[in-house]
Order: structure tokens, then C-alpha cells, then sequence
């Protein structure tokens, strides 16, 4: 099994992919949790205003009842319940309970003294108003008397929240609202000048490295909710999150790739297409750059379908199957997103055909689908994190070291009864997955593990899944990819680190269960 040294510093070129990592990543921590509120919201919207499947007045925000204007629900959740539920777990990712209330505070304010959705706001103010409570806290820790703790505690942090609320209300609401009001224009500009394919240009290529997160939680989110909340529906949850571009990567592969990219693509396209797991295409992407001139070209060719038949979404579509986007596909668009599905992968098919079909000679020559295990290294160090788990099933060969500092990185110890195994210093009962968001890929990894220690009749062992930046200190194993290893030590030095490739199928499951069994 493979263990990283504690000692072992990150080398400092990756410093600032480290950085950018770590950003999309806090961005997924207060986005995802809250998905479904998004959905929940969708739905409603779907149904409920007056375009809707089953307009219903009081709860579309039409219409009038006893005189009075129903101002329906779909506005105030968008308005309060998704910026504070974004705030409040923002808030937490800093300082627990106390950062939640605190940041919570402090978008209450932005959001009052906004006419615009602050789901931005959110995501600043939240994580804002927490570190600001936790610094404070310092000033005076381990200095307050016995007894007044919980008087300075709780009038402490309300006279912040009380400060930080009149700053929102009266200044910071009215930059938000310039930024958001700005994006907002730009992409009207966009949509009106039909250029709104050219985002493409940046969005694909992104969704294959590491800004996808920031660039739909961060942006897209936001003014799609927006423009939900103004005409029921929009194009912006569509940029990133439709399959068809992959879909077109995947087909080209199954029909004219060469060895194990052809063999793998089929089983890929249900995981992509159905399971809505984007990150099965980019290895076969990263093995011949010159394909990202086919993603964005199917990109575009989807984007420009919508635009042109002006559908869209009533929410994000998470993760981004077809089952979900044809879920949250707005009543009158139903045409228009399944052509941009279509065509985009027509498009993007095509041209991927086309390279695989002019180079296939020299890839058959150069034995080039050994380059696959190559490709899913480069992905999984470009952004940083476990691709995931069913990427990592269909690429289990590639299990070396990228490079000969890796290598050296890597210390083996040994195991009772294993040539290669980890650490046995302290009795091992609690085995965390770590990964980015602590949800996908993970899950199934400990999913895995946790049948073959019930299999193996061990029983005092739990084993969870958990995002990076919610490991507490008290686990005793820690499995994650090996690009995010170090990140994983930084929130607990003191566990056993087990660094795989893949979370899927890695052989040092056999071994945590190995060293689990003499343990018993």
C-alpha cells in the first residue's frame, strides 16, 4: 500500500493549481449541499407560474386573491432561501455553527438592501462574516472569566452581525447589485448579438481542467436564478451542462479509436450520457488535445441551437444527465434542448471522427491507446481531485507515479502479511474517503471498501465518505486520490494516508483489509 510521508513538502509548481483547486472546490462545498433547493425551486417554478405545467396563482406569483396580488413563492425562495442556505453552509465551512449565524447575519443584510438576487453575495458575505468571527474570537481566548463565556459569546458576535448587517444593507448590497446588474447586461449583450456560443470557447475547455466549479457556481448559477426568476426559464444552465459534447467524443471513439480508448468508450457513454459524470470524456480529450477543438465546436453548435429556439432551464441541471436536463427542461423547450443535445454531439462527433480517422494509422503504429492510463494521470493532476470513481473503474491502469519526484514522494511501510502496506502504529476503526465535494466519487470508493470488509466478516470499522475541508482530526485512515493527499495531511497529520489512483478498483483495498483482519 502506498502512504505519503508526513514530511513530504508539495512541490512548488503546483502551488497555484493547488490554489485555484482549492477555490472551485470551497465554491462546490457551499453550492452542492444545496442542490437540492435549486431543483426543489425548479420544479415549483415548472409547475406553478403562469407558463408553467399547472399554473397555480398564489404559488406561481400571479393573479390576484381577494384583491390583493399573490406574490407567489417562487420569488421569496429565490430572494432569501437559497442565498441564506448558501451563506449559512459557507459560513460553517469556516467557523461551524457560529460562522453559519454570523455569516447568515451579514447576507441578510446584502439581500435586503439588494433588488437583485444575491446569490453572489451569498457566496462572499457567508464565508466573509465567519472569518471575521473567528478572528475576534482570538482576540480574547482563554482571557474571559468563568462564567461570562456565554455572555461574550453571544454579544459578541451579535454586535459584528449587527455591524456586518448595516454594511451589507448600505454598501455592499449596492456593489453586488452593479457586478450582478454588469454580468447580467454582458450576457443579454450576448444573447441579443447571438454570441453567446463564443463562451464555449472558454467553458469546455475549463469543464476538462479545473474551473468548471467556479465558473457555474460562481457565475452561472447566479444569473440563471435570475433569469428563472424574471421569464421562468434559462440558456445559462445549459452552457456547461450539456452532454452532448461528450456524448460526440465518446461515439468517435467507440467507432474509430484504437485499443483500450475503443474498448472503454461504450461502458463510458452510459456513465456520461445517463449517470451525468462529465469527467468519463476528458481523458480521452487530454489524449489528443487537438479534440478540444471538437468540444468547443459542439459546445457552440448546442449553445447556438438554444439561443435560436430560446429554450432553457427552470434549474441546474446536477449532475448533468440527460435525465436531469430534460427534468428541469422548461414546457415550451423541450424541442429546442433535445436538438442541442443532438446536434452538439452530431457536431462534436464529426469532427473528433475526423482527427481519429486521419491519425488512426500512426495511433495503431505508435500503440497509442497505452496512452490512455498517461491521459487520466495528466486529467487527475490537472484538476487536482479523483476524477471519479467510475472514471477511475475504467482506467485502472494507470497506477504509477506521474513523475520521479512522485515517485520519491511515495514510502512504502510494511504490513503483516503484505510486502507493500501502510503504517500499523494505532488501531485503525474509522476509514475516511476524502475527496473534493465528499459526495460522488468517494462515496462509491467507501462503498467499495465497505463491502469487502463486511465480506471479509470484519466488524468494529466504519467506513464514511467526506469532503477534504470537513476532516475533523479524529479519523484513524485517510484514502484519497494522490493529487489531493497532501491537502487531506494538512487537515490531519497524524492519520494513516493512503494515496490510490483510482477509487473504483484500487488493490490497496486488499490490504486495508489485510491489515484490518490482524488487527482483529
Amino acid at each position: 500500500m502506498t502512504t505519503t510521508s508526513a514530511g513530504v513538502a508539495p512541490k512548488t509548481g503546483t502551488t497555484g493549481r493547488v490554489r485555484v483547486q482549492k477555490f472551485g472546490a470551497f465554491l462546490a462545498g457551499m453550492v452542492m449541499p444545496n442542490i437540492a433547493i435549486f431543483i426543489a425551486w425548479g420544479f415549483i417554478t415548472a409547475f406553478f407560474i403562469q407558463t408553467g405545467w399547472t399554473p397555480v396563482g398564489v404559488l406561481g406569483g400571479f393573479g390576484t386573491t381577494d384583491g390583493v396580488a399573490n406574490p407567489g413563492v417562487v420569488g421569496p425562495i429565490l430572494t432569501y432561501l437559497i442565498p441564506l442556505a448558501i451563506a449559512i453552509q459557507g459560513g460553517r465551512m469556516i467557523y461551524d455553527i457560529r460562522g453559519a449565524v454570523v455569516g447568515s447575519i451579514f447576507t441578510m443584510g446584502v439581500i435586503l438592501g439588494s433588488d437583485s438576487t444575491m446569490i453572489l453575495g451569498a457566496m462572499i458575505c457567508g464565508p466573509l462574516g465567519a472569518y471575521l468571527v473567528k478572528q475576534m474570537d482570538r482576540l480574547w481566548d482563554g482571557k474571559i472569566k468563568p462564567g461570562f463565556e456565554m455572555l461574550v459569546n453571544n454579544y459578541s458576535a451579535g454586535i459584528l452581525g449587527f455591524g456586518l448587517f448595516m454594511a451589507g444593507f448600505f454598501w455592499l448590497s449596492k456593489l453586488f447589485s452593479v457586478i450582478v446588474t454588469g454580468l447580467g447586461n454582458a450576457v443579454e449583450f450576448l444573447v441579443n448579438h447571438s454570441l453567446l456560443p463564443l463562451a464555449s470557447l472558454f467553458i469546455e475547455p475549463a469543464k476538462i481542467f479545473f474551473l468548471n466549479n467556479a465558473i457555474n457556481h460562481g457565475v452561472l448559477d447566479q444569473l440563471g436564478a435570475q433569469q428563472v426568476k424574471e421569464s421562468g426559464k434559462s440558456i445559462l444552465f445549459l452552457l456547461e451542462a450539456n452532454p452532448g459534447p461528450g456524448l460526440g467524443i465518446l461515439l468517435a471513439f467507440t467507432f474509430f479509436g484504437v485499443g483500450v480508448a475503443r474498448s472503454t468508450a461504450p461502458g463510458a457513454i452510459i456513465i456520461q450520457f445517463f449517470g451525468g459524470i462529465h469527467e468519463i470524456y476528458f481523458p480521452f480529450v487530454l489524449q489528443k488535445p487537438i479534440l478540444f477543438i471538437a468540444v468547443i465546436l459542439g459546445g457552440a453548435t448546442g449553445v447556438a441551437t438554444n439561443v435560436a429556439f430560446k429554450s432553457g432551464l427552470t434549474g441546474p441541471a446536477s449532475p448533468g444527465s440527460i435525465i436531469a436536463v430534460l427534468a428541469n427542461t422548461s414546457r415550451d423547450s423541450y424541442v429546442g434542448v433535445i436538438l442541442s443535445v443532438i446536434l452538439s454531439a452530431a457536431v462534436s462527433g464529426v469532427v473528433a471522427s475526423f482527427f481519429l480517422i486521419t491519425t488512426r494509422k500512426r495511433d495503431l503504429a505508435n500503440a497509442d491507446a497505452g496512452d490512455m492510463s498517461a491521459a487520466f494521470a495528466k486529467m487527475q493532476a490537472s484538476k487536482g481531485r479523483d476524477a471519479n470513481a467510475a472514471t477511475a473503474g475504467l482506467f485502472a491502469g494507470a497506477s504509477a507515479p506521474a513523475t520521479a519526484e512522485e515517485a520519491e514522494a511515495t514510502i512504502p511501510a510494511e504490513v503483516p502479511g503484505s510486502g507493500a502496506g501502510t503504517t500499523t502504529a494505532t488501531r485503525v476503526e474509522n476509514i475516511v474517503f476524502a475527496c473534493d465535494a465528499g459526495m460522488g466519487s468517494s462515496a462509491m470508493g467507501a462503498s467499495v471498501l465497505r463491502n469487502k470488509i463486511k465480506k471479509a466478516g470484519i466488524e468494529g470499522v466504519t467506513v464514511v465518505n467526506k469532503a477534504i475541508a470537513n476532516l475533523s482530526g479524529d479519523e484513524d485512515l485517510i484514502i484519497t486520490q494522490q493529487q489531493l493527499t497532501d491537502r487531506a495531511k494538512s487537515m490531519n497529520p497524524t492519520a494513516q494516508h493512503v494515496s490510490v489512483d483510482n477509487f473504483m478498483n484500487a488493490p490497496q483495498y486488499d490490504e486495508v483489509v489485510e491489515q484490518l483482519s490482524h488487527q482483529q
